[in-house]
């Protein structure tokens, strides 16, 4: 048994092989650091070889192409790599991103098993005097989360946007704007409906003008948001004033929110501009 030669990407080792199986030249594939090519029959090793140089000259051919579907199999030795989705997660995102997650899952299993109510006499933003002295109130509202969809829907956001965010610009930058947005879109929402809500989506509407604005004026910064997306951000804020949907949404907490995060993204920008 010989081995023809190795191929770093294990999808043109495979190439080669499906082509000199429609050959009639059956080659194997044994995979450690790089995918190597092996020949069993010593007779066909000055072919093989042959082939394998008009291969490497253009190994996108048609003819190439055309051979993996015609002789490509399940059982070929090709194998890639599998990312788990908990690995995936933690790939994006960093500690204090994964941190929230893990809140306000727990939070959210602690809702189903105690009920709403009596999760939220310990974490709804101050609804009596005798409570404004319980700081974590003002923030801890935004770990609540009333249904399913509610907390996959933020949970989603947060990771998408603050996972990144947290990469590129660092833990400081995500506490900050998640502890300053929390606060005024909780006190601005407390103010038009009361006390009792929660959801993370004030601090998400912050993270989606905060990374908008940011990668459109500081390109380099490494974060950015589609325009389309914000445009779509924009829209369900007016599809929640109107109520067209009859769901109960924090309007007042997702503009608050908003408004924080382009205004930090302004000041960072600017401060940005100044030093280059």
């Amino acid at each position: 048994m010989i081995m023809i030669t190795s191929f770093a990407n294990p999808r043109v080792a495979q190439a080669f092989v499906d082509y000199m199986a429609t050959q009639g030249i059956v080659l194997t594939i044994q995979q450690h650091n790089q995918s190597d090519v092996w020949l069993a029959d010593d007779s066909q090793e000055t072919r093989v070889r042959n082939e394998l140089e008009r291969f490497l000259a253009n190994p996108g051919d048609s003819r190439y192409l055309a051979a993996s579907w015609a002789a490509g199999d399940t059982a070929s030795g090709l194998r890639y790599q599998r990312y788990p989705f908990l690995a995936t997660i933690q790939q994006k995102a960093g500690p204090f991103t994964l941190a929230i997650i893990a809140a306000c899952v727990l939070v959210y299993l602690a809702m189903q098993v105690l009920g709403d109510r009596n999760v939220m006499v310990w974490l709804a933003w101050p609804y009596a005097d005798s409570l404004h002295y319980e700081f974590w109130r003002y923030f801890s509202h935004a770990l609540m989360h009333f249904s399913l969809l509610h907390i996959t829907f933020n949970l989603l956001w947060w990771w998408y946007l603050g996972g990144p965010l947290e990469k590129r610009l660092g833990s400081g930058k995500l506490i900050t704007l998640t502890i300053i947005s929390a606060l005024l879109s909780g006190y601005v929402q407390a103010k038009f409906s009361g006390p009792l809500f929660g959801g993370l989506s004030g601090t998400v509407y912050a993270l989606m003008g905060y990374v908008w604005l940011r990668g459109e004026r500081d390109p380099e910064s490494g974060i950015y948001m589609q325009r389309g997306l914000m445009a779509f951000a924009v829209l369900w804020i007016v599809v929640g004033y109107f109520d067209i949907l009859g769901m109960s949404i924090a309007n007042a907490a997702h503009v608050t929110g908003l408004l924080v995060g382009l205004t930090m993204a302004l000041v960072d920008t600017l401060h940005a501009r100044k030093r280059t």
